[in-house]
């Protein structure tokens, strides 16, 4: 049903316990860069990771430094790795964690701990957990973001096109896996292969964006560092036109890089635990990423700066607490900041540094 190769499934359960930190190669960025000086006008973008409730069963609770900083966004971009369905039809997968899915009142309540308005928010429903309720369950979930007035991407490999502030911003999405079989996926879900197939020498639908975003969900699980197929995958997608990718799936943290104008963040890991309540603490820790773009006419669309937020999810009964990773005391604190140091080669200087 899966397209998983045999070696990524027999290393999956070793690798939740202890996600890798090998093939790390020269070219990363730190955690923040400005490339160009303060714009006189600009649109703030914001990343988050992927987005699911198998590790919480009420809303998470969020600092308020977390939640200003996604309220001070134009625009929020993450990946709905959960279907959002009244009632699970995959009853035993979704208590076991295997399945996901989520209700529509999570989710809300989800936006208002954060600081996010839905209509300045953007899903990503390409991912390899969008159809574990089945087809009436993706249904279902276009239907409720709809509802919310959520904007989706990763249904199809045509560009997107959104007027954000001053600025047109192009967004696409496809997914490397998948969890059901490939006839399940055609024609609701942008498969990798269908979007390279279909952007031939260019992005389709691109034109006219000020920048174009790719988000991707690919790569392998629990390893901080891209393999060589999706550093490839980013170069590729850097000479069809995308000047920003953000990447989702890893569920750890993985390093930024430029390759030639564009700026490619591999992974954010989780927004919302995706995986057990439980999770070991490097599963735990995850960024937000805030990407200033300029509306000045003579950078318009070209990135200024761009910063990684670290925070860390905290077990708080039956639901998270995310904390910037400055404020997580003790032993944890000082391995989850060394493991950041260890992907992004520098601790991080915190939200007001």
């Amino acid at each position: 049903m899966s397209n998983y190769p045999f070696s990524y499934k027999i290393t999956w359960p070793v690798r939740f316990v202890r996600p890798s930190l090998r093939g790390n190669t020269p070219g990363r960025l730190p955690d923040r860069v400005r490339f160009l000086p303060k714009p006189g006008q600009s649109v703030r973008l914001a990343f988050v990771g992927d987005i699911s409730a198998v590790a919480n069963k009420r809303p998470p609770v969020f600092d308020r430094e977390l939640s200003a900083l996604l309220a001070s966004a134009d625009l929020v971009i993450g990946n709905c790795e959960s279907p959002v369905v009244d009632r699970p039809s995959a009853r035993m997968g979704t208590r076991l964690g295997t399945h996901h899915a989520m209700t529509e009142a999570f989710l809300q309540g989800v936006l208002a701990a954060a600081g996010i308005s839905a209509g300045r928010l953007v899903l990503s429903l390409a991912n390899n957990h969008v159809l574990d309720q089945g087809a009436e369950g993706f249904e279902a979930t276009l239907a409720a973001l709809d509802r919310l007035g959520i904007a989706t991407i990763g249904t199809t490999t045509v560009v997107s096109k959104l007027s954000v502030g001053p600025l047109t911003l192009g967004l696409a999405a496809f997914t490397q896996w998948r969890n059901a079989p490939a006839e399940a996926f055609s024609g609701r879900v942008a498969m990798a292969q269908d979007f390279f197939d279909t952007s031939g020498n260019g992005l389709v639908g691109a034109e006219g964006a000020d920048l174009v975003c790719a988000v991707p969900h690919w790569d392998w699980e629990f390893r901080h560092f891209p393999r060589a197929g999706t550093r490839a995958w980013a170069q590729r997608l850097a000479r069809l036109g995308a000047g920003l990718v953000v990447g989702h799936h890893a569920h750890v943290v993985q390093p930024i890089a430029r390759v030639d104008d564009t700026l490619v963040a591999y992974g954010l890991g989780d927004f919302l635990g995706t995986a057990l309540a439980r999770q070991p603490w490097p599963g735990r820790i995850s960024a937000i990423l805030a990407v200033d773009v300029s509306a000045d006419a003579a950078t318009r669309g070209e990135i200024a700066s761009y910063r990684l937020v670290p925070f860390m999810r905290q077990r708080d009964g039956e639901c998270e607490r995310m904390m910037p990773l400055e404020k997580v005391d003790g032993d944890l604190g000082t391995k989850a900041l060394a493991r950041w140091q260890a992907v992004y080669g520098a601790a991080p200087r915190g939200l007001t540094s």
